[in-house]
């Protein structure tokens, strides 16, 4: 069928381009994602829309077509919480695992999904690893009070090999944001989002309003959905789709956290043992996250 019609629309530069329906986007998304295009035209795609920008209904027809081929993993109907990892650390050390256990210990569901996509970064995977816990080799159901890292080539193998375009072209595509936007789930989910910079954050509050989606946005740590320990980000929550803000953001911010690890895999991984141990303290950034999280975990199951 081909996507040429559509590279056509928003392929016409900054100025010039048009916005696609959700309908439409979902389409285009599906043959990507199928990959029944050309790699000529999926290369088009990827650079039309960096260049363009993604609306809020682009983007859920993307979300659309990409649920439409998740292999959904199955809760039992508890609310999960789920934590998308992709960007890794490269100065700090990633937090992200730490997060997840916290969440854990409290009876939640966690699924942290991802996958690499630089190779001068620590990912969490590379943490989970150290701490002896390993990635899924196959959809299975969560139980109680557990973590499953889940690679995405498992959820969708169309949207890893998209991901992977951004080694090529060097450039960021629709992928990289929908993977912070997606349940993978079969139930109810909090999303936990973040971004790096402030247009991204009017974009995904944009979409998280518009699937009335539960989740909670900050402003992430390198790209991790966990709040920087050397600073209190502010933080909205979104109760079917309802944003509201439960943190504000402190001035100023710390050189350095007293104890923090090395950003390798194995210091990250003993400090985070440490931490869950209680030899350590839950850096208070951190630990307010975790309560607005289970805060709103609450108020699904209520």
């Amino acid at each position: 069928m081909g996507i040429g019609n559509y590279i056509k629309e928003i392929g016409r530069g900054k100025d010039g381009a048009r916005s696609l329906s959700r309908e439409q986007s979902a389409d285009l998304f599906g043959q990507v994602l199928d990959q029944s295009v050309t790699d000529l035209e999926i290369g088009a795609f990827c650079i039309a829309m960096r260049i363009k920008g993604e609306t809020a209904q682009e983007v859920a027809g993307f979300l659309d077509a990409t649920d439409a081929r998740l292999r959904k993993i199955s809760t039992g109907g508890r609310p999960t919480v789920v934590l998308p990892s992709y960007n890794g650390a490269r100065r700090l050390p990633v937090l992200t695992p730490l997060l997840a256990l916290l969440l854990a210990r409290e009876g939640l569901n966690v699924v942290l999904h991802g996958v690499a996509t630089e190779s001068s970064r620590v990912a969490a995977q590379d943490v989970l690893l150290a701490l002896g816990i390993t990635a899924q080799t196959a959809i299975e159901p969560i139980t109680s009070g557990s973590l499953q890292f889940v690679p995405t080539n498992l959820l969708c193998p169309g949207l890893a090999r998209l991901l992977e375009v951004r080694r090529v072209v060097g450039l960021r595509n629709p992928a990289h944001s929908l993977v912070k936007l997606m349940n993978p789930c079969d139930g109810p989910a909090v999303l936990v989002g973040n971004y790096t910079h402030p247009e991204y954050a009017a974009s995904m509050s944009a979409t998280f309003s518009l699937l009335q989606a539960n989740a909670l946005l900050l402003r992430g740590t390198e790209g991790e959905p966990v709040a920087d320990p050397r600073r209190m980000p502010a933080m909205d929550v979104f109760l079917k789709g309802a944003a509201s803000r439960v943190q504000e953001q402190q001035g100023g911010a710390l050189e350095s956290v007293p104890g923090l690890p090395a950003p390798d895999a194995q210091s990250t991984a003993t400090w985070t043992q440490a931490v869950l141990a209680g030899q350590e303290p839950v850096p208070l950034p951190i630990a307010r996250q975790l309560e607005h999280i289970v805060n709103l975990s609450r108020q699904i199951v209520a």
